[in-house]
């Protein structure tokens, strides 16, 4: 969506700072808060895209004010109380498969997730070395197309599989698969001729590129 949650590409808010020896979490809570994130959606299937469109749905001047972490906590409640299993929210249930065991949590962030989609036969519009175009999109609700993209050429550099549409599975409107390309981009094509970097590859769906 447009707004303060697209950052990407935005300059003007200063140097990036690195902490020296930054931790991992900086308080417990978060610990806390990464591992339910891991645990919840095997009670109350989510992915993700639904946490994203949730995050992109506060305030700007909440987003820029929460840490990484508030944002994440906003999220996976606002989800809870949307699927009724927050204790007072609407129609309040309990949820029809069981949470993960807190001994298995590692177990699963170890053994990662994907939203790879089997092809079969899903035919790619692309070749790598394809020239291509980033869609000049403004979609009101979650996409995955970074705005400083939209509406510039660049070339396909490989097919990376099919994977579900962020846009159509954060709206509830299904897994729409489809190929997914990486993309590389002129700099001076996103930033002007002033720029240090010579390119940028970023990974693209199906449905967010044109020929050209």
């Amino acid at each position: 969506m447009n707004g303060i949650h697209d950052m990407g590409g935005m300059d003007g808010f200063g140097p990036v700072l690195p902490e020296k020896n930054e931790p991992v979490f900086h308080t417990a809570w978060e610990r806390r808060l990464f591992a339910l994130s891991q645990a919840v959606p095997f009670a109350v299937p989510f992915g993700d895209d639904h946490l994203r469109r949730e995050v992109e749905r506060l305030p700007p001047a909440d987003y820029l004010r929460m840490s990484y972490y508030e944002g994440w906590l906003h999220a996976i409640r606002s989800l809870l109380a949307e699927r009724g299993i927050l204790p007072g929210s609407a129609a309040a249930r309990i949820a029809t498969q069981p949470p993960l065991a807190a001994g298995r949590v590692a177990e699963a962030i170890a053994a990662g997730a994907t939203t790879r989609q089997p092809d079969e036969g899903l035919m790619a519009r692309f070749l790598a070395g394809d020239g291509v175009l980033a869609r000049n999109i403004h979609p009101a609700g979650h996409t995955r197309l970074p705005r400083y993209v939209r509406g510039k050429p660049g070339v396909v550099v490989a097919d990376r599989g099919v994977f579900s549409f962020p846009d159509s599975n954060a709206a509830g409107q299904g897994l729409r698969p489809q190929h997914v390309y990486t993309v590389a981009f002129d700099a001076r094509a996103l930033w002007g001729d002033d720029t240090t970097a010579s390119s940028v590859c970023v990974d693209l769906w199906e449905d967010y590129l044109e020929a050209r």
